[in-house]
């Protein structure tokens, strides 16, 4: 279970990338043309996606003979990163990306709302890449 749990995790994450980048394009866009918000879904998608990636991510957490909870795991770069970094750079990534989906469906102007999902998605994928294990970070991670 172990194992299919990671590859449905390790291959969303391409799923989550693809909507988020389209959300902020499509934010990006209808800012710059100052419509009405909501105009399409993609921010409803880059969210659903980014909470079923949450959800497995949490399973895996606990699941993980990556993820240490006893003394020593600081001074191991690999055990660190998935029982500190990983998880709590992609939680406030999360949180932001929520936040920001909830702030624009209240935006009085309705024009703000796009450029509130532009900002906020934003900085949620950036925190996303910034902590994903890439295979080139040597972190035991793949592609896939």
């Amino acid at each position: 279970m172990y194992k299919m749990l990671l590859h449905a995790h390790s291959g969303l994450r391409w799923l989550v990338l693809l909507f988020l980048v389209l959300a902020i394009a499509t934010a990006w866009s209808n800012w710059s043309k100052k419509a009405d918000y909501p105009a399409g879904k993609m921010p409803l998608l880059g969210l659903i996606f980014t909470h079923v990636q949450l959800v497995l991510g949490f399973i895996l957490y606990f699941i993980s003979p990556k993820v240490q909870f006893a003394s020593g795991v600081m001074k191991d770069s690999m055990l660190r990163f998935y029982t500190v970094e990983h998880i709590s750079l992609m939680l406030i990534a999360i949180v932001l990306i929520t936040m920001g989906y909830s702030k624009a469906k209240r935006q009085t102007e309705k024009a703000r709302g796009h450029k509130t999902i532009y900002t906020f998605y934003l900085i949620g994928l950036i925190l996303i890449l910034a902590s994903i294990p890439w295979p080139f970070r040597n972190l035991g991670a793949g592609w896939f």
